[in-house]
């Protein structure tokens, strides 16, 4: 009996995309020699993390993995690049748009804007760069706090060819002790280019 690599999805997950698109991003993890091991957790909200970063085909997998389960993953963006004609665009492929000048912070947008919506997954790289960095970015842990909900990790691993979830974690509050636990996750997962990331 064969396995169907891509579920249905639970239906507390926000959705996107139809056929044609849930074929093309399977097209093009097989055409890659990837793979997915999930399965999506059962949550209308979550902060989901990616990584290793290290290759802009981080962004192109991590995309057609998406198309291929059709799960919409929001992403943020500096306000001005919804405005027209490309703004509706933008929104319709996950965008938030966030003003950077707004005294109160781009995590208290995010928080808001999560709180609106009935459901909603944040997506965002820990490292916040595609270079070899020592200290992850705590925006996806302030988010996932300020707006009480739990990360999803998730990881590209060129070294297995899969695209996976690791699991679900519940902050506690402590940040130092929270972050060093996640990236202890990622140990022996390699990125593209393994160098420009430090696990």
């Amino acid at each position: 009996m064969v396995t169907d690599p891509y579920p249905p999805l639970s239906p507390s997950l926000p959705t996107w995309g139809n056929a044609v698109t849930r074929f093309v991003g399977r097209l093009i993890l097989g055409l890659g020699g990837f793979r997915w091991v999930g399965p999506m957790p059962d949550l209308k909200k979550f902060v989901l993390i990616g990584a290793p970063h290290t290759s802009n085909w981080d962004f192109v997998y991590g995309m057609a993995l998406l198309m291929a389960l059709g799960v919409r993953v929001n992403w943020i963006g500096k306000h001005t690049i919804f405005r027209p004609p490309f703004g509706g665009f933008m929104r319709w492929l996950g965008g938030v748009p966030v003003d950077r000048s707004r005294t109160d912070g781009l995590v208290a947008q995010v928080c808001e804007a999560m709180e609106k919506a009935d459901k909603m997954i944040i997506g965002l790289a820990p490292e916040g760069t595609r270079k070899p960095v020592d200290r992850w970015k705590s925006g996806f842990y302030r988010i996932a706090v300020g707006a009480g909900v739990p990360i999803m990790v998730g990881m590209i691993d060129f070294g297995r060819k899969e695209l996976r979830v690791d699991s679900v974690f519940e902050p506690t509050g402590d940040a130092e002790a929270d972050m060093a636990a996640i990236r202890a996750r990622y140990k022996g997962v390699k990125g593209k280019h393994p160098r420009n990331f430090v696990d």
